[in-house]
This record gives C-alpha cells, structure tokens and sequence, in this order.
C-alpha cells in the first residue's frame, strides 16, 4: 500500500483574513471556508471543545493546497519564539514556484511579509528568497533562471 497523493499542509494562524489575502495575493485561490466544531474534531486532535474556522487555499495547478487554521477554542498556543529561525525543529517552511520573485516580493510586502535574509541565487539555476509572513509562518519564493 503507498500513499495516493499529499492532499494538504496544516497552518495554524491567529488572523485567518489576512492569511487568505496574504496567500491570494501569492496567487493561490480560495477553494472553500468551514466551521469546524462537534465530536469528529475533538476526537482528531485530541482536544475538548474544538471551534475552528478553516479556509482551504489551492494553487492554480490544482496540485498543492494548505489549509489555514484559526482556532477560537480551545485558544492556539505558541510552539516557541514569536519568529522561529529557519534552523528549528519542526515544519520549516513551505516553498512555491514564482515566475518573478521581485514583484511577489513587493506585493507580499504589501501584506506584512518581510525578507528572512536575502535574495540569493543558485548556481546559474534559481533566485531563492524566504519571507515571513502572517503568524510567521516562512514562505520560500524560487523563480527559475537561465
């Protein structure tokens, strides 16, 4: 038996609005909102009392999808420091293909993301960036060259 496909990545985030508009602006779509509460979210995270709002985000090939989180109960709690350096432990980033990494930059900006480092680029292949975005989550831009 194997795995049928990466269905989505999980994001907890305390403002799930400007989640949405910081990843539409990305270019990824909305592809739905839900209330989430009742047994069936209980029993899956082990919590009493789940009342979440989820937005599901797709990228315009359909393939990649996240789903942002917004916990009302039980209240979210930080994992660690409010901006994790890129060495922590855990989920480290989630990285997206960009056709121009300077004007996803300047848009993102306009959303409160902000550059980790530096743009840098890879051999003769990729410029690389990371940015943090809403709830620090890091977002790593890659634009194809050469």
């Amino acid at each position: 038996m194997t795995i049928q496909r990466m269905d989505n990545v999980g994001i907890v985030v305390d403002d799930l609005e400007a989640a949405v508009a910081f990843f539409t602006e990305l270019g990824m779509e909305l592809e739905g909102e839900a209330q989430l509460e009742g047994v069936c979210p209980d029993r899956m995270l082990g919590l009493d009392g789940v009342r979440s709002a989820i937005a599901m985000m797709r990228t315009p090939d359909g393939h990649g999808k996240l789903e942002l989180t917004k916990f009302h109960a039980p209240a979210a709690i930080a994992a660690g420091p409010p901006d994790p350096a890129p060495n922590t432990l855990g989920l480290h980033r989630v990285m997206f293909a960009v056709d121009d990494i300077d004007d996803t930059i300047t848009r993102l900006r306009r959303h409160g993301a902000e550059l980790v480092g530096e743009v840098a680029q890879y051999e003769n292949a990729y410029r690389l960036c990371n940015l943090r975005g809403p709830s620090g989550i890091i977002v790593a831009l890659a634009e194809r060259i050469g």
